[in-house]
C-alpha cells in the first residue's frame, strides 16, 4: 500500500469528497491560495476553483456562521479554523448554535458540516496555541468529536464526517502532520464509534487518542522489555465513544491507564476513568491511572513545555505503579 503523510491524508479525503459531491466546499483562513497553514488544503483551489475553496477573513465566528447557514441551505461545508485555540472565538457559534440547531428546530433541519482544526502542543507555540481542549466539546451534546491518530484513520473518518448529517468537530494534532502511514489505493470509509486495538496485550489496558496513541505505543514497547504486555486502544472518535471495546479490554487485563494531552482537571480522562470504575469496580486489580497535561497554560520555554506535556515515560510510570 502507498505511504502518505498525515496532512496529505486531509488533501486526499477532501479531494475525493469534493469530486464525488459538488455540494462539498472548503472555507477558512488561507485554505485557498496558501493551501493551509499545515498544507492540508494544498492544491484544492487549483483543482476545484475559488468558488469551492474560499479564503476568508480572520473571523472565526463568521466562518462558522457562514458554514452553518450554508449547511442548513443544502450545502456540505468543511470549515477550517487553523487551530482549535482560535475556535474559542467561535465558541458561541459552535456551542450555542451549531450543536443545538437540529434540536431547536424539532429535527426539521440537519447540519452536514465539518469543522477542522489543529490541536496539541510540543512545538513551542506557547499558551494560546498549544492546547488539546477536546473535552470542552465532548461535554456538549449535538456535535461529534473525531480525533484521528494516523493517516489511515484520518482519510476514512474525514470522508465519513463529510457525509454525516451531524455537525462534526474534526481534530488533527499539529505534531502528526508530518507523520507517515500506509493507506489503500481504493476508496474506504471508517465508521464512527468503533475503537481500534493498536497493539494487543494481556497485562494492562492503555486508552489513548490523537498524538498520545504514539506515546502509548512507545510506552508499550518499553514495558514489553520488562515483561509487561500492554494493550493500546485508540477510540478514534470521542463522541460517539466505543465504551464497549474499552470495557471489554479492561475486564480482561484488570488494569487501566488513560493517556491524554488535554488538561487533567475534569478532562476526558476523568470521564473514562469514571465509566470504567462504574462498570468494572470489582474486576479491577488497582485504581485507574490518568496521564495528562499539567493544569497550567502550556509554557513557551522548551524545557518547561516538556514538563507540562505528557509523554511515553509518564505512561510507563503510570503502568508500573499498578503492575509491580
Amino acid at each position: 500500500m502507498p505511504e502518505i503523510r498525515y496532512f496529505e491524508a486531509v488533501q486526499r479525503a477532501l479531494a475525493e469528497e469534493m469530486t464525488r459531491d459538488e455540494r462539498v466546499y472548503v472555507l477558512g483562513e488561507d485554505v485557498g491560495l496558501v493551501g493551509g497553514t499545515f498544507r492540508a488544503t494544498e492544491g484544492l483551489m487549483a483543482e476545484f476553483g475559488a468558488r469551492r475553496v474560499r479564503d476568508t477573513p480572520i473571523a472565526e465566528a463568521a466562518i462558522i456562521g457562514m458554514a452553518m447557514g450554508s449547511a442548513m441551505s443544502g450545502l456540505r461545508p468543511v470549515a477550517e479554523l487553523m487551530t482549535l485555540n482560535f475556535g474559542i472565538v467561535a465558541m458561541d457559534q459552535i456551542i450555542n448554535h451549531v450543536s443545538k440547531a437540529r434540536y431547536m428546530f424539532g429535527g426539521q433541519v440537519s447540519l452536514p458540516m465539518v469543522i477542522r482544526a489543529a490541536v496539541g502542543g510540543g512545538t513551542q507555540k506557547s499558551a494560546q496555541h498549544s492546547h488539546s481542549v477536546e473535552s470542552w466539546f465532548v461535554n456538549t451534546p449535538g456535535i461529534r468529536v473525531i480525533v484521528p491518530s494516523t493517516p489511515y484513520d484520518l482519510v476514512g473518518l474525514l470522508k465519513t464526517s463529510v457525509r454525516s448529517e451531524d455537525p462534526i468537530l474534526f481534530l488533527e494534532h499539529e505534531g502528526l502532520y508530518g507523520s507517515r502511514g500506509e493507506i489503500p489505493e481504493e476508496e474506504y470509509l471508517l465508521p464512527f464509534g468503533v475503537a481500534e486495538v493498536k497493539r494487543p496485550g494481556r497485562d494492562v489496558t492503555i486508552v489513548a487518542w490523537s498524538k498520545m496513541v504514539h506515546e502509548a505505543l512507545k510506552a508499550a514497547e518499553i514495558l514489553s522489555r520488562e515483561g509487561i504486555e500492554a494493550e493500546v486502544i485508540d477510540p478514534r472518535t470521542l463522541d460517539p465513544l466505543d465504551i464497549d471495546t474499552i470495557l471489554g479490554s479492561v475486564a480482561r487485563t484488570r488494569r487501566a491507564v488513560i493517556a491524554e494531552e488535554g488538561w487533567r482537571n475534569v478532562g476526558m480522562g476523568a470521564e473514562l476513568s469514571s465509566r470504567i470504575q462504574e462498570h468494572l469496580f470489582y474486576e479491577l486489580e488497582a485504581p485507574v491511572q490518568r496521564v495528562a497535561a499539567a493544569d497550567v497554560p502550556t509554557p513557551y520555554a522548551k524545557n518547561l513545555e516538556k514538563l507540562a506535556l505528557p509523554d511515553a515515560q509518564r505512561v510507563v510510570d503510570a503502568v508500573l505503579k499498578i503492575t509491580l
